[in-house]
């Protein structure tokens, strides 16, 4: 199977750089470009793309609302294409609320290309990405708004998982992959993969990435936390 890309980014050299990594992959194809979040919008609705790789600040519509209004107009079809955010460590304010939006996970600009490629075929499998080294800037920057050890009791939410799996979350949190998490807990990754699907579906989450972003709301990840 070919996974349909479109490439959103106001700077053709950053759309042109990205296009020529893709389309030297057999099974990713580069469908189409846009400039801004309107483009990307009227792209997707015209191309159906399987992955959106979306910039976050762009002029006219960000890459925010366009991540918004795509999977909210995408919602009641049966083809959903996954959005997969690009951002730099100055932007990290913009991710969590990009990854409300609908997103699929964030990358850094700066990714190296086997890592960019990598993600958009997970993505379009249907997991999520979230890169550990922006989560780790995400916990930086919410330290401050996060309860201390000593402060936090479990979420009422968070009671209906059990230890094992409360366990899992706070690794995904963490950003770390199944086979990380599996090596951590000395169990297989089927099992690591029960453990992710009984927490996203007594949370109601649509993803990982969702997951993510209720540890952070919840404060079941503290400053120091990260492995």
């Amino acid at each position: 199977m070919t996974i349909r890309v479109l490439l959103v980014d106001d700077q053709p050299l950053l759309r042109t750089g990205f296009r020529l990594i893709l389309e030297a992959e057999p099974d990713i194809t580069v469908v189409g470009q846009a400039g801004d979040g309107k483009g990307a919008q009227e792209q997707t609705r015209a191309l159906l793309p399987d992955v959106v790789l979306m910039d976050i600040r762009m002029p006219g519509v960000d890459g925010i609302e366009a991540t918004r209004r795509i999977v909210r107009e995408a919602a009641p079809s049966a083809h959903v294409p996954k959005v997969l955010v690009l951002t730099t460590f100055d932007l990290d304010e913009y991710i969590v609320e990009a990854l409300r939006s609908g997103a699929s996970g964030f990358l850094l600009k700066d990714v190296p290309p086997d890592e960019l490629v990598q993600a958009i075929r997970v993505v379009a499998a249907g997991d999520a990405i979230v890169a550990p080294s922006v989560t780790r800037r995400l916990l930086d920057r919410f330290a401050t708004r996060l309860p201390s050890a000593h402060e936090q009791a479990t979420p009422a939410r968070l009671d209906r998982l059990t230890e094992r799996e409360l366990e899992v979350l706070r690794l995904i949190a963490k950003g770390m992959s199944n086979a990380e998490i599996a090596a951590k807990l000395v169990v297989s990754e089927t099992t690591v993969k029960t453990h992710v699907g009984n927490v996203l579906t007594k949370l109601g989450l649509r993803d990982r990435v969702q997951a993510v972003v209720l540890a952070y709301e919840t404060g079941l990840i503290t400053p120091g936390a990260m492995p």
